[in-house]
């Protein structure tokens, strides 16, 4: 599985008044599917749906869907660079609309006075998953995991991917959302099958804990890729 980031440009920016305070939100488009985007994938609605659904649960109805300010290296939050709080996330269409709040954090007023000044920002979603090809389309695959709905960032239009492992993630046994297992992370692990056409690009390595069974499938490697 990989790091796969998306990203979307057009946000709204409110303000919010209670109590005598005003809070500034972006809401709009947070994640979109069955259509290819800008960095050719395409998510089925299913897939979708289910890990929104999951990630309401567990992130946004416990106040811990935490986004960040700028592109992260893996798919865990630092939470010196969060900047929002995700607190609305719900279905339109084959879209989801998203709503968060932005922090009195460093990063978060950052994002506020950046937007306040007129810098155009877009959110950037985070997950984990493989590529499967379907046809001419490059189709996220059902073992996708949404790790992050949006973080802010300054270049939305840009390709973004790449694959990451986070090097200081702690997680419980009940967490599965992450190849992590133990306490600090101890062991890293990965799937022991190979469904979908793979290309290894050159420059990049790619490496592996076998045994690996490769079906219906090309792994292409153009940089280098090991098994160990």
């Amino acid at each position: 599985m990989k790091l796969i980031t998306e990203q979307i440009e057009d946000i709204e920016i409110l303000t919010e008044e209670s109590d005598g305070k005003k809070d500034t939100f972006i809401k709009g488009i947070f994640l979109q599917t069955e259509i290819t985007n800008r960095n050719g994938r395409m998510y089925k609605y299913a897939t979708m749906e289910r890990e929104v659904n999951k990630y309401n649960e567990e992130f946004v109805k416990r106040g811990r869907a935490l986004g960040e300010l700028g592109h992260p290296d893996g798919p865990t939050i630092n939470l010196d660079r969060v900047s929002h709080k995700i607190v609305e996330l719900y279905p339109e269409g084959t879209n989801f609309i998203g709503k968060a709040k932005l922090l009195e954090t460093p990063m978060g007023k950052i994002a506020k006075n950046l937007l306040e000044e007129g810098v155009q920002l877009g959110v950037s979603s985070r997950g984990l998953g493989s590529i499967k090809r379907e046809g001419t389309s490059s189709v996220v695959a059902d073992d996708f995991i949404l790790a992050t709905a949006a973080d802010i960032v300054a270049d939305p239009s840009a390709p973004y991917d790449a694959f990451s492992i986070a090097n200081s993630y702690t997680k419980s046994e009940s967490d599965t959302r992450y190849p992590f297992l133990g306490n600090d992370s101890i062991i890293r692990t990965n799937g022991n099958s190979i469904t979908a056409d793979i290309t290894i690009p050159s420059g990049t390595n790619g490496l592996s804990a076998g045994p690996i069974t490769v079906t219906n499938a090309t792994i292409t490697v153009n940089g280098v890729y090991t098994i160990v």
